[in-house]
């Protein structure tokens, strides 16, 4: 894996995109201590300013943010040729039927419903990274 400077990343990035900053801190705690370097999003705007700057192996997005929503935030990095193949998972309370089939048009990879368990999110986050696919990430 290499960051945008072509330098080499030791341990995969992942993007946690949440405006209750409580969710971003327990699982970027998680996510450090299980391996992984994580960068911190609190807003649609600033999830695209970090995924273009940083280019994270994957990206998690709360699709119910304030001003730009996870929704178009994802809808933008699907359509950008530097972020386009970063796997994005939706994590969100927008559990109703309709809301999964929502998030996959609007480019999500994947749909987890919150609250979820730290140890399901993490073992969805292994599996992408672990495609074949998920080599191109980042790059």
């Amino acid at each position: 894996m290499a960051d945008p400077k072509g330098e080499a990343r030791r341990r995969p990035l992942v993007l946690l995109v949440d405006d209750f900053e409580d969710n971003r801190e327990m699982f970027a705690d998680y996510f450090s201590f299980s391996g992984f370097d994580v960068a911190q999003a609190g807003t649609g705007t600033e999830a695209l300013e970090k995924a273009f700057a940083l280019r994270p192996d994957i990206i998690l997005m709360d699709l119910s943010l304030p001003g730009l929503d996870g929704w178009e935030a994802t809808r933008r990095l699907k359509k950008d040729e530097r972020t386009q193949r970063i796997p994005v998972i939706a994590v969100t309370g927008h559990a109703l039927r309709g809301h999964s089939e929502g998030a996959m048009q609007a480019g999500c990879d994947a749909f987890i419903a919150k609250p979820c368990m730290p140890d399901d999110l993490l073992r969805r986050v292994k599996e992408f990274l672990e495609k074949p696919a998920a080599s191109g990430t980042g790059s």
